[in-house]
């Protein structure tokens, strides 16, 4: 069994990853930690794990930690970079849910995030952790930058025209709705239910950072830097993030809905739909998938993308056990099978 460790059991991200591994046949979750409920029962503070998890949070120490095989970090940016060290030198994988070591420049982060960052020289080693693009990587990785939620739902809309040439890369569009869980488990006026709910509204349309993260991922795919307009938006609901994708064709000899299912075919976490289907959230809701759909509005040179997945899934908790599952030489698929809740 895979002893495995969640510092910051507490928060959306945290509990979803309780949430997938309490089923996971392989999985025991042998630490899970938060310093304001340290003593308390998890199944106290979430009773729908009342009989699958009977751990007690504790206070996230090293030392505690270290007897764990690999360790998820459920935390807020700048958390997994102060211990990432510690935890690698005693033989524990790591698998960090926040941005810490998503970009490969430190300054670049230290300035999207506004702080120095703790160990620089761990970026390097750090692996991506978006399997379509760095399967064999992670299989050997010590270190996983789990993607944000955001980036993982243009990347995987972006990638297959931007390997085939087939867009201009200087003028893409990325419009994105997210569910208000996005935002974290936390007081905050913009996310309370009277301030968003029947409301809908663009946010950090100036930069926002999963900016950078999303064109460094790009670039990898064209080989070259890209022009990215990203506009996030904040949707009176409570899961998933809905990516409208615009680009102009270079070409118009590609079948785009061809060239889609054949990138994903042996994909099990990528449904490309079939031609003229419009992707929703409610129908990856609560699975770790992700649904794409190609357009062509009235035959023209514009391709609309649509892909969607569930933020705290396929966006965050999900994607982060399909890299453990990786890691351990498990199927990809290993506790992740659930099929998506509806209505």
């Amino acid at each position: 069994m895979i002893r495995a460790g969640i510092v910051g059991g507490t928060g959306y991200t945290g509990v979803e990853l309780l949430r997938i591994l309490a089923l996971h046949p392989e999985v025991e979750v042998a630490v899970v930690t938060s310093r304001a409920d340290a003593g308390v029962r998890v199944d106290a503070v979430y009773p729908s794990l009342r009989g699958h998890i009977d751990a007690v949070f504790t206070a996230p120490e090293v030392d505690t930690l270290a007897a764990c095989d690999v360790v998820f970090f459920a935390t807020p940016n700048g958390t997994a970079m102060l211990m990432a060290e510690q935890l690698l030198a005693r033989g524990v994988k790591v698998i960090d849910l926040s941005a810490d070591f998503r970009l490969q420049d430190a300054k670049e982060w230290s300035q999207w995030y506004g702080m120095e960052h703790a160990c620089p020289d761990l970026i390097a080693e750090a692996v991506y952790g978006l399997p379509e693009i760095n399967r064999e990587r992670i299989k050997s990785a010590r270190l996983i930058a789990c993607p944000g939620c955001y980036p993982t739902s243009v990347q995987l809309g972006f990638l297959p025209l931007l390997e085939k040439g087939l867009i201009d890369c200087d003028h893409l569009i990325a419009d994105v709705k997210s569910g208000v869980s996005g935002a974290g488990r936390k007081a905050e006026l913009a996310a309370l239910m009277s301030e968003c709910g029947e409301s809908f509204k663009a946010y950090s349309v100036s930069g926002h950072r999963h900016l950078p993260e999303i064109r460094q991922g790009l670039a990898l795919a064209t080989g070259k830097p890209v022009g990215l307009t990203f506009v996030p938006h904040l949707t009176p609901m409570i899961r998933g993030i809905h990516a409208t994708l615009y680009a102009r064709l270079e070409s118009n000899t590609e079948d785009l809905q061809a060239l889609y299912e054949q990138k994903y075919k042996d994909e099990i976490f990528v449904d490309v739909l079939p031609n003229g289907a419009h992707a929703d959230t409610r129908s990856v809701r609560g699975s770790n998938r992700c649904q794409i759909a190609i357009h062509r509005p009235q035959g023209g040179q514009t391709v609309v993308i649509l892909s969607v997945i569930d933020n705290l899934v396929k966006g965050a908790s999900g994607q982060a056990v399909q890299n453990m599952n990786l890691m351990f030489g498990l199927a990809e698929d290993v506790g992740l099978s659930a099929v998506a809740l509806y209505p």
